[in-house]
């Protein structure tokens, strides 16, 4: 069975979701911050009068290193507690996957990022690591 994913940057990272959770992705949006909210909890934003929570995925990885983007993107995906916006630096590519071809997480990965991610897959060039929006949202 051949899955969708969609990928996206952030930093050196290349990350994917399953393109069936993606709802959209926007340009940057203005945030209004939450107080006393964990630190990976960038705040809310108003989606067509929906309030979406906005995730720093640079924090919520463990403060990943390399160029990042001044404004961001928005991955708005589905989770059971309804829409969660994370922010990345660039979009990528819809890769077509069979999920069977990904490895666990590699135990180079430390901290909280070993708590979002649910797999890597090796593409020619560089590693696909696979997020799950469920655990993303999760403080």
């Amino acid at each position: 069975m051949i899955v969708q994913y969609c990928t996206f940057e952030l930093g050196p990272l290349l990350l994917g979701v399953e393109a069936r959770r993606v709802q959209e992705v926007l340009r940057f949006q203005l945030v209004t911050p939450v107080p006393m909210a964990p630190d990976f909890v960038r705040g809310l934003m108003n989606l067509r009068g929906q309030i979406v929570l906005v995730v720093d995925l640079c924090k919520r990885l463990g403060d990943v290193e390399g160029v990042r983007s001044s404004r961001p993107i928005n991955v708005l995906t589905h989770t059971s507690g309804g829409i969660v916006s994370m922010l990345a630096d660039r979009i990528g590519d819809v890769l077509e996957v069979d999920p069977d071809r990904f490895d666990g997480v590699p135990d180079t990965l430390r901290g909280s990022a070993r708590d979002v991610l649910t797999g890597a897959l090796r593409l020619p060039d560089r590693l696909l690591l696979l997020i799950d929006p469920e655990r993303v949202a999760l403080c």
